[in-house]
């Protein structure tokens, strides 16, 4: 039976960093969506994608949250590559021209140009971030990124945010120290948004909770 979701076409791919990679698909009809939201992807990891008789089974599916600016004519998410993974590999290994099915977008934290932001990342999360730092750029608006991870990705971006005047602080995977430091420095330089693993984003709400913010003004998506 056919696949569930909008077919599009995967225009491009590009390595973002070590096992990162970023794909750029075509946007879908009356797609309306904001940086901070994201997407349910289905494929078939292999080279029947476009065969209208695949079984359910052979359909794999994974949500990943935009990694774009705007989604005008693509968008962008960015991957992590499992190399033990059903469907991760796959996506890093097309050429382009290929189509997978979106479903979307999803999630109520939706950054929509109108306000200063802290955004804060820790490893994957770096692509929703790093999305929402640019919107906020490009709708005149300052814009913070802490970003801690064992080895960064989207480094070029982050560079160009800085030069364009952004406060980027980058650490170290085990530094939890300077995470709450940066934290507390920029507490009250923008709507606070939070995106990573669970451990992660529980010292994000705890450090701003100790700091004397409310971590209930955040917006905070807990990737499990």
């Amino acid at each position: 039976m056919p696949i569930e979701g909008t077919p599009v076409t995967v225009e491009s791919i590009r390595e973002v960093g070590p096992d990162t990679v970023a794909l750029e698909l075509e946007t879908p009809d009356e797609f309306d969506a904001h940086p901070g939201q994201f997407v349910l992807l289905r494929a078939v990891p292999r080279d029947v994608n476009d065969d209208e008789t695949v079984d359910d089974d052979e359909v794999v599916m994974r949500h990943y949250t935009l990694s774009s600016p705007s989604v005008d004519e693509t968008f962008e998410i960015t991957v992590g590559i499992d190399p033990e993974g059903n469907l991760s590999p796959w996506l890093a290994d097309l050429e382009g021209g290929e189509t997978v099915h979106v479903e979307g977008p999803f999630g109520t934290i939706a950054y929509e140009g109108d306000e200063d932001v802290v955004a804060v990342a820790g490893g994957p999360g770096v692509g929703p971030a790093v999305a929402i730092a640019e919107a906020a750029h490009e709708s005149g608006h300052d814009a913070v990124v802490i970003y801690q991870a064992d080895v960064p990705a989207h480094t070029d971006r982050l560079e160009a945010l800085e030069d364009a005047g952004a406060d980027v602080v980058v650490l170290d995977g085990d530094d939890d120290a300077g995470l709450e430091d940066a934290l507390e420095r920029h507490l009250e330089d923008g709507r606070i948004y939070a995106f990573g693993f669970e451990e992660f984003v529980t010292l994000v709400a705890d450090t701003i909770e100790d700091a004397g913010g409310d971590p209930d003004d955040a917006l905070i998506e807990n990737f499990g």
